[in-house]
């Protein structure tokens, strides 16, 4: 049974600070308990004082729900439970044991369970001020105190009374807890200075926010993000979405060089191993003396792995460069599938959200998206997870071969690396997004400037234009040096945390060295190792980089997958029967918006072999009724039928095969003019092409052209007058030889015409 004989141990008071070249363990173990529960206590007691009298209840929907927040409160809850087992392991040891094992045991167990406290507290309530800091200075100020007081140990590296040693079974779990005080109190510091738990913006604001009227709060197209929105957030929901492009489903060969690729992937992890190792044999074998035939079988395994690893990662080496090869057609059919599912996808929308699009917009998310993709399964696969790989097999590799010491370096500065690329790049996200926007913007401006062509012309707004855009490129550049600006940040922190681990391993490995503890090959194989890994490390936060930057490239591409059809076929559909073409409007109601209705009550019936004609002023609902019969909305009250079959009830394809429509605004494709009438039937030939021409009184105008009738008709069919694109449509629409014709403002184009012969 351990008895408490002393506060110190014998020999020791609390008067004496530094013995044998470091702290005492005595005056340690009581300054830091007493300073920090301090901090919690008191100034945590002043702090519920505050937030009891001038605080407020936080509503339950501004709480933002935070993974990193439950995590802060285990790793407090874990330091509290810390203490006490400590303490209880000391007393479990036997012998005579100081008292300042107790009160550090107690002491600290309550200031932890003080700052779990003021943690959710924080969380639950909020001062009536604008909040845009995170946690209160006294949260912030005890997890600084308490992770720099766990750096004090450092200062001790040479006192035989710390753990540094690791000789002993003792040493090794005091070390043991050391540690995990260490990285827990380092990680709620780091955790603290982004506040996961608690909303990024003031809490008044976002209840006068919330208050606005709806109205007021569109969201814009594409949706875009918040600029403090994490880029991991819906991870589960975006990889369940790559998934299916992750395997090539139905593809017995693609599925084979996935799993080869995968192989070689393990094979490089082998190989960067075997490296070090067989460099170090060589050193040690010309150091030692060993006959040429040993030393000369031994530059060959060393030449042949590095035949197959290339230089120094793997990044150029046979293995990888297989890899490479073999990847390029799974790669191709990602892409392939990515484009055609968006492409069809984006035509499965209503006309709604297409009349909505800006097309500069979309196709710039298009094209980021799907390329981001590939990029995207390339750096997880075959860049992320193999450094992570080699972190930890470098680990084990230190600790088993060399001792602890290594180890815990390459751990230190592995993790020390990680999390503050992690970190410095989750803050360099919103000047990323907000690049994109831009970028977005002045591709936009620059798309409807130039389909908008004739009309500048016509008023003369060149200039206007071209400053509108250089504006916009301005607004871009200036987002894109505040990215490049913290990207140049974070590779200097990337660069220092690097040099100071590799100074310390050198340092370390060289003593042993001259101690005569490693042999000089031993010195060259840490090198070469660490080395070795660093290349590829230096390289993790450029992978993380390029993935975060994939993910937010994709939540434009994603937002448009997740858009929803409108006008849906009903699950019993069936196809369109049709007998006579009578066509009924039944008391049709209809708007584009709440409160403007466009149709109200609408009704009257088109029989089998008539001509009706729909008469009113401009917006009076004329082009709209032609779109409700094709179905490109769907009614808000009563029917539409034809030969007394409600169109809502039958598949979309079927309806619109057997009507045929004039457009009140031709457009035409940017190809020639055979193709364009073509498009009413694809399966028609050259002769019924023309016979189409012919019946809309168009073939002798295209006859005239030199090209005749692969004259290129120009981006939206720009380079013909407006009564001869009608006429294209016209023939088009003879060509489909519909059942049902319809023709918006269809005599406009012609009367002007013959006005103007």
């Amino acid at each position: 049974m351990a008895k408490i004989q002393s506060y110190c141990e014998a020999g020791v008071s609390m008067q004496q600070v530094w013995v044998e070249g470091g702290l005492t363990l005595c005056f340690y173990f009581t300054l830091v308990p007493c300073v920090l529960l301090a901090l919690s206590f008191l100034f945590g007691t002043l702090l519920c004082l505050f937030y009891s009298r001038y605080g407020t209840e936080m509503e339950p929907k501004f709480i933002p729900r935070s993974g990193l927040y439950r995590l802060q409160v285990v790793l407090s809850v874990l330091l509290a439970l810390h203490a006490p087992g400590w303490a209880v392991y000391r007393v479990s040891q036997g012998g005579d044991q100081p008292g300042y094992v107790v009160l550090y045991g107690c002491l600290s167990t309550l200031g932890w369970i003080c700052a779990v406290g003021l943690l959710r507290l924080e969380r639950k309530r909020v001062l009536v001020r604008d909040r845009t800091r995170g946690h209160s200075v006294v949260l912030l100020l005890y997890w600084a105190v308490a992770f720099a007081a766990e750096n004090l140990a450092f200062i001790s590296w040479m006192s035989p009374q710390w753990w540094w040693a690791l000789e002993t079974p003792n040493q090794q779990v005091e070390f043991a807890f050391w540690l995990l005080r260490y990285f827990c109190s380092g990680l709620l510091f780091i955790l603290g200075l982004k506040a996961p738990g608690l909303p990024r913006r003031p809490y008044m604001l976002m209840i006068n926010e919330d208050e606005r009227d709806v109205e007021h709060s569109a969201q814009p197209l594409l949706g875009d993000s918040s600029e403090n929105q994490s880029t991991w957030k819906d991870f589960g929901k975006k990889v369940r979405l790559l998934i299916p492009y992750m395997w090539p489903k139905g593809n017995a060969i693609l599925q084979l060089l996935v799993v080869l690729c995968l192989g070689l992937l393990g094979a490089e992890r082998a190989i960067n191993v075997f490296v070090p190792i067989y460099y170090k044999n060589i050193v040690n074998q010309l150091t030692d003396g060993s006959s040429w035939k040993t030393l000369a079988f031994t530059v060959c395994i060393y030449a042949l792995l590095k035949f197959l690893q290339g230089g120094g990662a793997g990044a150029s080496g046979f293995v990888s460069n297989m890899r490479s090869f073999l990847w390029i057609r799974v790669q191709q059919y990602t892409n392939r599938v990515v484009q055609v599912r968006l492409f069809g996808h984006l035509h499965a929308l209503s006309l709604r959200w297409h009349l909505g699009r800006r097309t500069g917009d979309v196709l710039r998310s298009i094209d980021r998206g799907t390329s981001s993709i590939n990029s995207l399964l390339s750096y997880i696969v075959f860049s992320i997870f193999p450094t992570i790989a080699d972190i930890v097999i470098a680990i084990i590799y230190f600790i088993s071969y060399f001792n602890a010491w290594f180890g815990l370096i390459v751990f230190v500065c592995m993790t020390l690396y990680l999390t503050l690329t992690i970190i410095i790049t989750e803050w360099r996200t919103k000047y990323r997004r907000d690049m994109n926007i831009q970028d977005n913007n002045a591709k936009s401006k620059a798309v409807d400037s130039l389909l908008n062509f004739e009309t500048v012309k016509y008023y003369n707004a060149e200039s206007y234009e071209v400053n509108r855009f250089e504006d916009a490129i301005l607004k871009y550049q200036v987002s894109e040096w505040k990215t490049n600006a913290s990207l140049a940040f974070l590779n200097q922190t990337q660069n220092l945390i690097i040099g100071a681990g590799l100074l310390a391993g050198s340092l370390l490995c060289a003593y042993f060295v001259t101690e005569g503890k490693f042999k000089v090959g031993d010195y060259v194989l840490f090198g070469t190792y660490i080395i070795q890994l660093y290349t590829p490390l230096n390289w993790f936060g450029t992978y993380y980089r390029m993935i975060q930057n994939s993910f937010i490239d994709m939540e434009s591409m994603f937002k448009l997958f997740t858009e929803e059809e409108e006008v849906k076929d009903d699950v019993n559909a069936g196809s369109l029967y049709y007998r006579q073409g009578k066509v009924e409007f039944e008391n049709v109601f209809f708007s584009y918006s709440q409160g403007k209705e466009i149709l109200k009550d609408v009704s009257f019936t088109a029989l089998p072999g008539q001509t009706v004609a729909l008469v009113g002023q401009s917006g009076s609902g004329k082009s709209t009724i032609i779109r409700l019969l094709f179905r490109f909305y769907d009614v808000q009250g009563g029917c539409i039928k034809i030969d007394s079959q409600d169109i809502s009830k039958v598949k979309q394809s079927s309806l619109r095969a057997h009507i045929g429509v004039v457009p009140q605004d031709t457009v035409l494709f940017n190809d020639n003019i055979r193709d364009n009438i073509r498009y009413g039937r694809v399966t028609a030939s050259d002769l019924e092409v023309e016979e189409a021409a012919i019946a809309a009184d168009i073939h002798d105008k295209i006859m005239t052209f030199p090209e005749g009738y692969e004259t290129q008709v120009g981006e939206r069919g720009l380079k013909l007058s407006g009564g001869e694109k009608q006429r294209v449509a016209i023939a088009r629409t003879i060509l489909k030889a519909p059942q049902i014709i319809l023709l918006d403002e269809f005599y406009l184009y012609t009367q002007i015409d013959l006005i103007c012969s």
